[in-house]
């Protein structure tokens, strides 16, 4: 089967295939010498192996001499090949001066391309269902084969894309147009189903997250664009979409009911407000708690429209609705509300609605706070505001500057020329935003010499301020720096627990004392002012914020004592002696709600009755309905008892307990506890009449011994607030945490650990992050107002839900909502 045939070139050179089977070699004759090359089948095409080792595809044998030759007479004029002379062996080449065996062509793209040749050194594919052709070999530059596998495995390909969507249906119209799978290399997206619920619910998501308009799902431009990345995508109506943001709310809302519901402690409100337009009021309700796990929480719960904003019955009914809506009735701890849309009227209707709902802790001095954020802001504009005229011309040269690329040009120029070491440069400040203020004012004073000099090398600026303004203007960023650091914690990624909220207050507390008694005029008529409104703000709250920082380890009561001292001088003792009664009387109250109802007798869980012995604590209670009697509650402090050798036992507990009861209810002092105690002693000797003649029994001595734990049990027990009180304070550390700390100390203090849980949850802040600077209230725009009650409160609410992170805990089911 050896043939041979002869073909003449161009160049009077000859081809000579040469056939062995289904294996063949052409053979290049000139007058060089002869010259192999390779051929082998794939598929329906012969692949060529040219002197460079690149591999060509030859359609058919019919052209493939042809073809071969033109394949060398390209290579061999850019390659210097050596001649090969045949061999006495019979061999035709020598396989020691063969090219290197290159790998095989298993692309997929070429069952759906085909090679041509357009000229010298170039070759291209060419698509063989929309004749498109591309670039393949330039020169010796091989292109590839990405661009191509793009065109038909991404649709790209119009023809291919086209014969799929019609023959979608059948199986073997798909296998005909589409690529050719493989193991080990199939495309990314090629392979992912469309999936149209999921779009929409994406588009949901995107819409609550940026706060789109309800409408994008019908402007021109979004439909275009979700076409083109899909065109199998069907654009959903409004009340699709509508439908979709609300049943996504749900489903957030169902979640975080579940969680709330678990957790231990009580939960703390703020209350904002924001009217629009149309003068109607919206009631943002926020809600703040620590989990099992001691992890903070602060988010949005309702927001609810009222018709009537003015009315003294608003925020009450919107209290009543959330209240009634997450199921808080009794585990409400504090409430706070912006004192500027508050009233004594408004305050008055809140605790008559708590003191039905809610028990009071402290005679409800927890109930009402002040938002610290806005006092602060109140603070900053009464500053602003004192020095107006001097604050504007900084204002004024800063836009005289900042207007002009010629006088910025020299105003730059002339802080090279002086060597300002200042790297702050100079803006215009947004007016709603008092730190912006702030900042402008700070890096003008930074570069006061510039402004001083800038008169000289521009004739129209003649709004230079004077010596005494610059002066002016940084004592006011002395204090505006002040209420900057003190608000600042506010804006960090998370929010901060209440302890950290008094060294700020107290800090800005002990300045204003200070500087109004300065002798300097200009200070003190800045600072008596702003001094004079934050005094309201720190009689109405330094009770809480040194309670919240009592139950810090690292400070306690001694950082109390310390700035109480500095605050109040000689009558800081009287000032001192109010936190601690009032934090002993709060753990009294978390006594009181630990223990059962003080009946003569008690049903067990099996029927039969217990009677009650010498009033002591009958441990098979149930727990109340509140839910504060929890597994690490006040009735498992006898297993705590192992696993802490300093605490007490439990009879000692449970008879410190019952006479904190007693005093929490009675108000007795210690000495008519004693004698209450004796006398109940000797009422019970007396009501079981002995029946031995004896007094004594055995050696006489047993009796002391009982005699000895009783006294001792009395006269030496403490409680957990006097033994965490009287503990040494911890080591100041920068990121100390206090949550995680008291979550490892909780079986030492169950009952103190519940009531720090409560306490440090508390807010002092009604706004967000992003509101802390704010001068202006903010309203409700037109938009979100002309939406319908339940949408608008889903937006804003799932937008928050979904902004922070959502919580692990699963719900069960989908929510669906139509419209």
């Amino acid at each position: 089967d050896l043939f041979f045939s002869l073909h003449p070139l161009r160049n009077s050179r000859f081809l000579l295939p040469v056939f062995v089977g289904s294996r063949f070699s052409i053979y290049k004759w000139s007058n060089d010498g002869f010259f192999q090359h390779k051929v082998h089948v794939e598929g329906r095409d012969l692949v060529f192996i040219g002197l460079s080792g690149k591999e060509f595809s030859v359609p058919s044998f019919r052209s493939c001499v042809e073809k071969v030759g033109q394949y060398i007479e390209m290579e061999t004029a850019i390659i210097p090949v050596t001649p090969i002379t045949p061999t006495d062996n019979n061999d035709l080449v020598s396989s020691e001066v063969q090219p290197n065996k290159r790998r095989r062509k298993k692309s997929i793209v070429w069952d759906h391309f085909t090679v041509e040749t357009v000229g010298d050194g170039c070759i291209r594919a060419c698509c063989n269902q929309c004749k498109k052709s591309f670039a393949y070999i330039t020169g010796s530059k091989l292109a590839g084969t990405s661009h191509l596998k793009r065109h038909i495995a991404l649709g790209i390909c119009p023809v291919s894309r086209q014969r799929n969507q019609q023959a979608s249906d059948t199986k073997t119209a798909n296998a005909t147009y589409e690529p050719r799978k493989r193991q080990r290399a199939t495309p990314g997206f090629a392979n992912i189903p469309f999936n149209q619920e999921r779009c929409n619910h994406e588009i949901a998501k995107m819409i609550i997250m940026h706060e789109y308009p309800l409408h994008i799902v019908e402007h021109p431009g979004f439909i275009d664009f979700a076409r083109t990345l899909q065109p199998q995508f069907n654009m959903v109506s409004f009340n699709t979409i509508q439908g979709d943001c609300v049943a996504m709310y749900l489903n957030e809302k169902q979640r975080l009911l579940n969680f709330i519901n678990e957790i231990p402690g009580r939960i703390s409100l703020t209350l904002d407000l924001r009217i629009s337009n149309q003068t109607v009021g919206y009631v943002f309700i926020t809600g703040q708690f620590i989990d099992m796990e001691w992890n903070l929480h602060r988010c949005l719960l309702n927001v609810v429209m009222v018709p009537s904003p003015d009315s003294d019955c608003a925020l009450q009914q919107a209290v009543v609705s959330c209240l009634s809506d997450w199921h808080l009735e009794n585990r409400l701890f504090t409430l706070g509300l912006d004192q500027s849309f508050s009233n004594v009227n408004i305050n008055q209707n809140l605790r008559a609605l708590f003191s039905v709902r809610n028990p009071y802790m402290l005679h409800g001095q927890f109930l009402i706070g002040n938002c610290f954020a806005r006092v602060t802001s109140l603070l900053a504009q009464e500053a602003l505001w004192s020095v107006g005229e001097t604050v504007k011309k900084i204002r004024d040269s800063v836009k005289f500057v900042k207007t002009s690329d010629t006088h910025e040009e020299t105003f730059f120029g002339l802080k090279e020329q002086l060597k300002v070491p200042s790297m702050k440069d100079i803006f215009i400040d947004d007016q709603t935003k008092w730190n912006t203020t702030y900042d402008m004012l700070a890096a003008a004073c930074e570069l006061k010499q510039v402004f001083l000099c800038l008169e000289t090398s521009i004739p129209d600026y003649n709004i230079a301020p004077s010596m005494d303004d610059w002066k002016q203007i940084e004592i006011l960023c002395t204090y505006l720096k002040l209420f900057f650091d003190a608000v600042s914690i506010l804006t960090g990624p998370t929010y901060p627990n209440a302890s950290a909220f008094y060294h700020e207050v107290s800090k800005v507390q002990l300045e204003l004392t200070h500087a109004a008694m300065s002798n300097d005029p200009f200070i003190s008529n800045l600072t008596k002012p702003l001094k004079e409104k934050f005094d309201r703000y720190w009689s109405d709250c330094f009770l809480v914020l040194a309670i919240a920082v009592v139950m810090d380890p690292r400070f306690k009561m001694k950082l109390v004592e310390f700035s109480f001292s500095r605050i109040y001088g000689d009558d800081a003792g009287m000032w001192i002696k109010i936190v601690d009664d009032g934090i002993h009387e709060l753990y009294l109250e978390y006594i009181a709600q630990a223990l059962p109802p003080p009946e003569t007798f008690v049903e067990e869980r099996n029927g039969s009755i217990i009677p009650e012995q010498n009033g002591g604590v009958i441990l098979k209670t149930e727990p109340p309905e509140d839910g504060y009697l929890h597994e690490e509650g006040y009735l498992q402090e006898e297993q705590t008892h192992e696993a802490a050798p300093q605490e007490v036992s439990h009879h000692e507990v449970a008879h410190q307990e019952d006479s904190h009861h007693d005093v929490a209810h009675r108000e007795v002092s210690d000495q008519e506890v004693d004698s209450q105690e004796i006398t109940h002693q000797e009422e019970a000797s007396q009501e079981v009449p002995s029946q031995d003649p004896l007094i004594s029994i055995g050696d006489g001595l047993s009796d002391f011994e009982v005699y000895i734990s009783e006294i001792s049990g009395s006269h030496q027990m403490k409680s957990e607030l006097d033994q965490y009180l009287e503990e040494s304070l911890l080591p100041r550390v920068q990121d100390f945490d206090i949550l995680g700390w008291w979550k490892l100390n909780k079986t030492k203090y169950p009952t103190l650990s519940r009531m720090a849980s409560d306490i440090l949850s508390m807010p002092f802040s009604t706004v967000g992050p992003d509101s802390v600077f704010d001068t202006e209230r903010k309203k409700m725009d037109n938009y979100h107002s002309s939406l319908r009650p339940v949408t608008l409160e889903a937006l804003i609410c799932a937008k928050d839900w979904l902004q922070y992170g959502g919580l692990s805990q699963s719900c069960d089911g989908n929510v669906k909502m139509e419209f």
